[in-house]
């Protein structure tokens, strides 16, 4: 061979493969000869395979790792309130917010031809132009309480400060909303949102007191966090994933459950099934969970699973990419017209006829691929673990042992083919980390989690972060959960 790459080996190794059949054909190998040849050629393929695996280099295009972004998948029904192009969005503004209109008009007073007055001419037609600018402006309210002596009983009354001057100085909710915006929905960190807020209105205010904001609001969330928890119990699908999270420079875990709006985020050391039961939504929830396949996600057998599409396609084009097996091209093929014809229905499921012709396809293209493959040997007596396989082995075994939830999307509307929701709404904790680095303390990582989760939740209904912000610290975000979602309960 000239060069090692994936061609020039499989084309030699099915080379010698047909030499030896047509000298087992012949009768020119014995038996014993020919049994250790089985054996060495079944081994040498599993290397074979394995080499090119390794030597295959795995984007997010190929494998499990999340892309930067992820195609438009329309085929599980979406909620009225999901985010996207669907919904509406809500442009409610702050009670802080002022806006100055200044009208001027650009009077003609001389006819630029001829010099002719124009004052007492009506005009035939205006033309307006508008210019923006922004005044950054802060409203200090001072407040004097006098003290005076009775002169009758000499007693000394105060007068009384108003309710939300409990100390010397304090900060109104708009600027509370303000900077917990920074920290949170902007990811911010500490120093540049302090610096940020000192730039724009001239206030000097201490990390400990940003801090103190991000607490309050995210004690005051507790009820609605509850709220949206009971909610997801009732919805026919749920989008579940999970990814690694730094706190303190440990690594720990951020859990995401969606419904493609609502969205709540957990924090936990484990990824486990500890962390799911600590949870304890998925353990008593009978809908559909989408994910991607986690072993975790499967031990729970009293809902149904759907695994995720866009995982499956890029494991499948790395099989294709590295051993070029016929079945994994036409697995793609039909996992990719599938969701083309869902997605193009009319009620967003298949007939049986058309769902019993696929999965026959689907069965088929894994009876001939197995057919493909070499063979695995079998795991020699008293030896512990399992047999080292590769990964077009492991993907050709869940996909066979896996068929309903692969395919769950083509006979339920409720159900998407993709993940793509719970990747989307986890993948800013990356972008919080990437921006800001990783939290110092449990407590604020666990506040950033019970925050986002809500700003999220009130972004897919349309609500700006500032608005979604003052509505929690007044203390009525739960009753957003009911009077948004209750029709879809």
């Amino acid at each position: 061979m000239a060069s090692v790459n994936g061609t020039s080996l499989r084309e030699e190794f099915d080379a010698a493969r047909a030499r030896i059949a047509a000298l087992r054909k012949a009768g020119r190998i014995s038996h014993d000869v020919d049994a250790v040849i089985g054996v060495l050629c079944s081994l040498l393929g599993i290397l074979i395979a394995i080499f090119l695996e390794k030597t295959t280099r795995k984007t997010g295009k190929n494998s499990s790792i999340a892309p930067s972004q992820t195609d438009k998948d329309n085929t599980g029904k979406r909620s009225k309130k999901a985010s996207g192009k669907g919904a509406a969005p809500n442009w409610m503004t702050g009670e802080n917010l002022r806006k100055v209109t200044v009208g001027e008009t650009s009077t003609v007073q001389v006819c630029d031809s001829c010099g002719a007055d124009l004052s007492d001419v009506e005009p035939s037609a205006r033309e307006e132009r508008i210019h923006l600018d922004i005044m950054f402006e802060v409203v200090e309210k001072k407040v004097v309480a006098e003290t005076r002596d009775c002169p009758k009983c000499r007693t000394r009354t105060k007068g009384r400060f108003p309710e939300n001057m409990p100390g010397p100085l304090q900060y109104g909710v708009g600027f509370q909303a303000f900077v917990i915006n920074l920290l949170i929905a902007q990811m911010l960190s500490l120093r540049r949102a302090v610096e940020l807020v000192r730039a724009i209105s001239g206030v000097r205010m201490s990390q400990a007191t940003c801090l103190g904001y991000i607490q309050r609001l995210h004690e005051a969330l507790e009820p609605w966090e509850t709220a949206a928890a009971a909610h997801l119990l009732t919805r026919p699908a749920l989008h579940a994933d999970e990814t690694g999270f730094r706190v303190d420079s440990k690594n720990q875990w951020l859990h995401v459950l969606t419904d493609d709006s609502l969205t709540l985020k957990f924090l936990h050391p484990r990824r486990g099934k500890e962390a799911i039961e600590a949870f304890g939504i998925i353990p008593v929830y009978t809908g559909v969970l989408i994910h991607d396949c986690w072993a975790s996600y499967l031990a729970y057998s009293q809902c149904k699973h759907q695994l995720c599409g866009s995982h499956l396609l890029r494991e499948l084009t790395f099989v294709v990419d590295s051993s070029n097996y016929r079945w994994a091209r036409l697995m793609k093929k039909v996992l990719r017209e599938v969701c083309h014809k869902v997605n193009t229905s009319e009620t967003g499921v298949l007939s049986e006829a058309e769902c019993r012709k696929i999965r026959k396809r689907y069965r088929t293209i894994l009876t001939q691929g197995a057919g493909e493959m070499p063979e695995v040997p079998a795991k020699p007596e008293g030896k512990r673990g399992r047999v080292a396989k590769s990964d077009a082995h492991n993907l050709h075994e869940r996909l066979l042992k896996h068929e309903d939830s692969v395919l769950r999307f083509m006979s339920e509307p409720d159900v998407s083919f993709t993940n793509n929701a719970g990747e989307q709404k986890i993948r800013m904790a990356k972008v919080k980390i990437k921006v800001s680095g990783c939290f110092r303390t449990d407590r604020y990582a666990h506040a950033w989690c019970r925050i986002s989760s809500y700003l999220s939740s009130m972004a897919a209904l349309g609500y700006n972060p500032l608005v979604a912000i003052q509505i929690a610290l007044a203390g009525n975000a739960a009753d957003m959960v009911k009077s948004h979602y209750a029709q879809d309960a």
